[in-house]
């Protein structure tokens, strides 16, 4: 099934013209043929095409159905990698596994001190289509480290180092199902010793992935899994 994405589908009925050019230049759809429209706000809308316009297709809504979205929130703020590719790797298989909010963290021993989220973005839209879902992770832009640390959280917050000798827990005996989650990924050269301390004293607790060393962009994608298998086996 082919999924098509309009954030303001409710209220404007069209596509825009990237994606009506797809749906009636690329796929020939005509005026009649039912298209699945997501908003990214986690619903689904059945639709048929009323004005098929390469540029800006219209649609009657005939249908709305909500998607079945995992009732916790998964919060990942990672320090991006020098090599973009990873980066966009992990935001690719993060939200097909399901993933609220992404955050790129500028840290002391970041490799990479800028980062262009429109790239991100469109690669998570198109993840969330292929993976047939509705909800569009927040991307947001890059923040100094020391202000999101600071930043209200109302829920579990953790810092992934890889300090061994520094007190760590492991991360899937920490996290409580059905709550909200938030974890902190380092850049390659791991966090400083000061932002572990501050995250500390802002309510973090330090955790780890378990017994094997993992890049950024694994360790990032192993933090999500975590959260969503706790929560599955929680409901079993």
């Amino acid at each position: 099934m082919i999924i098509f994405y309009s954030p303001d589908i409710a209220t404007s009925h069209e596509l825009d013209e990237e994606q009506s050019g797809h749906a009636v230049r690329v796929l020939r759809h005509k005026d009649g043929d039912e298209l699945v429209i997501v908003d990214g706000n986690g619903n689904f809308y059945d639709t048929h095409i009323v004005n098929a316009h390469p540029k800006h297709c219209a649609v009657e809504i005939d249908n709305v159905t909500e998607e079945n979205h995992w009732p916790y929130h998964v919060e990942l703020a990672v320090a991006p990698t020098k090599n973009l590719d990873r980066m966009e790797w992990f935001i690719e298989k993060a939200t097909e596994m399901g993933l609220d909010r992404f955050v790129p963290l500028k840290c002391r021993f970041s490799e990479r001190k800028e980062l262009k989220t429109e790239r991100i973005r469109k690669i998570a839209i198109s993840a969330m289509k292929q993976s047939l879902k509705a909800t569009l992770p927040a991307i947001e832009e890059m923040v100094d480290i020391k202000s999101y640390i600071k930043e209200e959280f109302d829920g579990q917050k953790f810092i992934a180092h890889c300090i061994k000798d520094a007190p760590r827990k492991l991360l899937s005996k920490e996290i409580s199902p059905q709550q909200k989650v938030r974890i902190l990924i380092g850049p390659e050269g791991d966090f400083s010793e000061e932002e572990i301390a501050l995250a500390i004293d802002n309510g973090y607790v330090p955790v780890s992935l378990g017994e094997q060393r993992l890049r950024t962009e694994t360790a990032a994608l192993a933090a999500v899994h975590t959260i969503h298998v706790i929560n599955e086996l929680s409901s079993i």
